[in-house]
């Protein structure tokens, strides 16, 4: 059994926001994927889950309900629950230094500045789960960001419809199955 976890933050102002690109993620792969149930809030886990399978392989999808900052609450109560191990937890979340239309996956890192990687790194006490880093900044040139907005405030803003049709795209990108599936990565 395997955790996919998309993160951003509950609430309809939020939607739409650069930091709910984790959320999208996941409802594009329930949306996709035809064996997955309809998305449920679990008053335990204080997410919403859907289940199904990829490949003979049982997923839970989850956005936690939880606020970004606390994240990490919700994904251990469910690792627990379900005896979970760290290498079968996939994290979808927003990025701000990466430029807009690109993504990366990586296993074992550190947060990064992001407050919902920092509170699953905590909660789980590893950072031994893999993430696909979302890029959400449209101003990134040489490798540097040139964004005039503090990130904070930044990240809760609404995509523009221009970079909504480039994150349409690279969702689609991200969810080929070599990106989901987890023995594609290097442990």
């Amino acid at each position: 059994m395997q955790l996919i976890i998309g993160l951003g933050n509950p609430g309809e102002k939020y939607i739409k926001t650069r930091h709910n690109i984790g959320f999208l993620t996941v409802e594009e792969l329930q949306k996709k994927e035809t064996d997955f149930s309809d998305w449920r809030f679990n008053k335990k886990f204080n997410s919403f889950l859907s289940t199904g399978s990829i490949d003979d392989e049982k997923i839970i999808l989850v956005k936690p309900q939880t606020f970004m900052n606390n994240s990490g609450i919700a994904v251990r109560a469910l690792k627990d629950f379900y005896k979970i191990e760290i290498k079968d937890i996939l994290v979808f979340h927003d990025d701000i230094d990466i430029p807009l239309g690109e993504f990366k996956v990586q296993v074992d890192r550190g947060p990064a500045g992001h407050n919902g990687i920092k509170s699953m790194i905590k909660e789980l006490r590893s950072k031994n789960f893999a993430r696909v880093r979302v890029g959400i900044n449209p101003k990134i040139k040489n490798g540097v960001s040139e964004l005039k907005s503090p990130s904070e405030k930044f990240v809760l803003k609404n995509f523009t419809k221009k970079e909504e049709g480039i994150i349409q795209e690279i969702i689609k990108n991200i969810l080929n199955k070599k990106t989901i599936h987890f023995s594609t990565y290097q442990r």
